[in-house]
């Protein structure tokens, strides 16, 4: 029971992990162009650093605590155990997803207020 819970649960979260990462990404570019006053090539590259970073931090978080709480050896512990694992490693990527969001959107309205600058002062 043990080995089973311990599998689904890195098959279950790793899974989520590279699901998440994968539509943050495909559907954040237009977001970080957007930010980065339509540089393509800068949000490409953004958003190919914040996916790596992204998979770090989760899959560490998911393997780390791998070893925390008790072992499960009956169907309703691998249940609570699961449950609880899962529940905690999603809390985590929603709040990983906002920290970004914020950190990203206040990060393009000072990339977009330096740009009009620019062209304030080129025109």
């Amino acid at each position: 029971m043990v080995e089973t819970s311990y599998a689904l649960y890195l098959a279950i979260t790793i899974g989520i992990t590279i699901w998440v990462a994968r539509t943050l990404s495909k559907n954040g570019e237009i977001f970080l162009t957007e930010c980065f006053g339509h540089d393509a090539q800068l949000a490409r590259s953004t958003n190919h650093l914040l996916v790596v970073g992204f998979y770090l931090v989760n899959i560490g978080f998911i393997t780390l605590t791998l070893s925390l709480g008790a072992e499960p050896h009956t169907v309703p512990e691998a249940i609570r155990f699961l449950s609880g694992k899962v529940g905690l490693a999603v809390v985590v990527l929603g709040g990983m997803h906002f920290f970004n969001m914020g950190a990203i959107a206040h990060f393009g309205r000072k990339v977009n207020r330096w740009l009009s600058d620019q062209q304030a002062r080129m025109a």
